[in-house]
């Protein structure tokens, strides 16, 4: 389903909120907006400093379902890194990283920096990286006694959306995880629309799993091309109910091409923020909404901009437990934050947290205990444990794509991340969105045909 403000549950304007600051903290102006300016100014306090800071890499398994998909360009999201910041007052924060999808990787360097500082002083610090910013944010408000989200800004939501997600998926993954999703409690699903998977056999098989309520968001990453080739695409994927929201169907710097979509079809229009400038997307509109993340700092003004303008957005923050329980703290305190947050913490084993996040009508409640609110599963943290790779880990990997004419395509994984989409994102590289595509990762079984395949395809896409 769609949220919009009145459907969240709001908070009362005059509902008492604990006094956040103790001994020695009680001129720290920590949270809210100034023309969308987050304010701090922390004097010099030595139980907030930072004493020790700690650093731990996991690998944590994907469900089956999602390993089977995350396996041909993506595996490398199984690490995280787990950040702990230690505070003089004996308190501790932790933070999560996911070390090859973020939006800032904590460095040696960045460690350095922090020790020895007022840990409130520096937790607005964008340039620290995801999981140093969100350990210190979470001691800085377990030393408070306080959620995390009583730093951000004024609460205005006690529950928040959250959407399941995963990567282009074959369709019958993609019909077991909408009807797991719904089990779960959630009402929205986000997936990737590409032109190696039929769109139309996954819309199929997963709509008949869930209810035209349960919503289905697709997030094309420009592969739609232009809007001549878009438009049927998109008038026939509005004809299924659950359809919700198309992401990024066309690049988002053409201003006509994406103005056309919107007004062609009810389905609502993402673009990540920034792209136009906030301004032009807004006053042009080509858009109905934005995809909103990044740090602290950043995430505050872009979220307040798109209050101004009374655009919703999703939060996207990625990464297992750790990192949506952070989000779930945003959800509360961002007006306009009213379409399903992406984590995508639905993809592990594990959330890597003592008690689970659960949703019930496809929200989650915002955290009210100290701090982020839920508790880090260390026996889980030591079973996945792992010494931190020297780079990204890319194993060898070959995707062959095949179409009803007997065409086949194969892609190496020597393209780099994201290997079969960069390529697809141009046109005449790749037959565009036929029905009865098919896709699979081949598995080196050590024949000389695999490695003659993998020889072939280095340089790129191999067509036979």
């Amino acid at each position: 389903m769609t949220f919009g403000p009145s459907s969240l549950v709001p908070i009362k304007k005059n509902m008492h909120r604990r006094r956040f600051l103790k001994t020695g903290l009680a001129s720290v102006a920590v949270g809210g907006l100034l023309r969308g300016v987050p304010l701090v100014a922390a004097p010099p306090t030595k139980d907030m400093t930072v004493t020790k800071i700690d650093r731990v890499t996991v690998k944590v398994p994907f469900r089956p379902a999602p390993d089977r998909n995350m396996a041909r360009e993506i595996p490398h999201w199984k690490y995280s890194e787990i950040c702990t910041v230690h505070l003089q007052s004996g308190h501790q924060g932790h933070g999560e990283t996911l070390l090859y999808y973020t939006w800032g990787v904590t460095s040696d360097e960045d460690v350095k920096n922090a020790l020895g500082k007022n840990a409130a002083a520096i937790m607005w610090d964008d340039s620290l990286g995801a999981g140093l910013q969100m350990a210190l944010f979470d001691a800085v408000a377990r030393a408070c006694d306080v959620p995390i989200h009583s730093l951000l800004g004024h609460q205005v939501h006690e529950r928040t959306p959250l959407s399941w997600w995963n990567i282009d998926t074959y369709p019958e993954d993609m019909a077991a995880e909408c009807k797991l999703a719904y089990s779960q409690g959630y009402m929205a699903y986000k997936t990737k629309g590409r032109p190696w998977f039929d769109i139309y056999d996954q819309m199929d098989l997963a709509t008949k799993e869930v209810p035209p309520e349960f919503k289905i968001d697709m997030d094309f990453n420009d592969t739609l091309l232009n809007a001549e080739l878009a438009m049927p695409i998109v008038k026939a994927l509005a004809e299924y109910p659950q359809t919700d929201i198309y992401e990024s169907p066309i690049p988002q710097r053409d201003i006509p091409g994406n103005q056309a979509i919107r007004k062609a079809t009810r389905v609502k229009i993402a673009m990540h923020y920034g792209t136009p400038p906030p301004k032009i997307a807004i006053c042009k509109g080509v858009c109905d909404g934005f995809v909103i993340g990044r740090g602290a700092s950043a995430l505050l003004a872009s979220a307040n901009v798109a209050a101004v303008a009374d655009m919703p957005f999703w939060l996207q923050l990625v990464g297992t437990g750790i990192t949506a329980a952070f989000s779930l703290h945003f959800g509360g305190v961002t007006s306009h934050s009213t379409w399903p947050a992406v984590n995508c913490h639905q993809l592990y084993t594990h959330q890597l947290l003592k008690e689970p996040i659960t949703l019930q009508d496809g929200t989650a409640a915002v955290p009210t205990k100290p701090g982020l609110g839920y508790d880090i599963d260390w026996e889980a943290v030591e079973r996945f444990r792992v010494d931190k790779p020297a780079a990204r880990p890319d194993p060898p990997r070959l995707v062959e794509v095949s179409w009803p004419d007997g065409k086949k395509m194969y892609f190496n994984h020597l393209g780099g991340v994201n290997f079969v989409l960069v390529p697809c994102g141009k046109p005449d590289v790749i037959p565009f969105y036929v029905r009865g595509v098919k896709t699979r990762l081949l598995s080196d079984d050590g024949s000389a045909e695999f490695q003659d395949l993998y020889e072939r395809s280095r340089k790129g896409p191999l067509t036979i």
